[in-house]
């Protein structure tokens, strides 16, 4: 399991969740939105940025809410 960053651009939260592999850009994500609902999300952007304690490079996603 890889532990992903999760930016969610429509409530303006952030998150860490577990996944098998990274999403790539223009996947559809289900995530839990705010009110407890399972939802649709389009990812947006993905980076990776270096860990603090390391070489160890820690994987984050941009979402939206898909329309």
């Amino acid at each position: 399991m890889i532990e992903v960053e999760v930016q969610n651009e429509t409530d303006q939260t952030e998150r860490k969740l577990k996944f098998v592999t990274v999403p790539r850009i223009g996947e559809g994500v289900r995530l839990v939105d705010e009110k407890g609902f399972k939802a649709s999300y389009d990812v947006l952007d993905v980076w990776y940025q270096e860990a603090e304690f390391g070489g160890i490079w820690i994987p984050y996603i941009h979402v939206r809410k898909t329309p």
